[in-house]
């Protein structure tokens, strides 16, 4: 266990940083999970740029890498297009 208080202060901040982390991430797994579900394409055209905002924000906090969210955004696009 840290001893000094600016360890113990940091020891929180991260927990903390990391809860959010984890439902930034989640959430934006089932916005994903919801545009690959869906059978309307204007539907999944609608969740698109809620998607594209998550992934960017996850990517500028480094949550995940900038190349993995821009490989999903290029997928999510090619899914909705091939939509009828």
């Amino acid at each position: 266990m840290a001893n000094h208080p600016s360890a113990i202060k940091r020891i929180r901040a991260n927990e903390a940083r990391r809860d959010l982390n984890r439902y930034q991430h989640k959430s934006t797994r089932t916005v994903v999970k919801n545009i690959r579900k869906s059978a309307s394409k204007s539907e999944a055209q609608g969740m698109l740029s809620q998607a594209f905002s998550l992934l960017d924000k996850l990517a500028k906090r480094n949550v995940i890498h900038k190349n993995k969210a821009s490989n999903l955004k290029s997928s999510l696009q090619r899914h909705v297009a091939a939509l009828s």
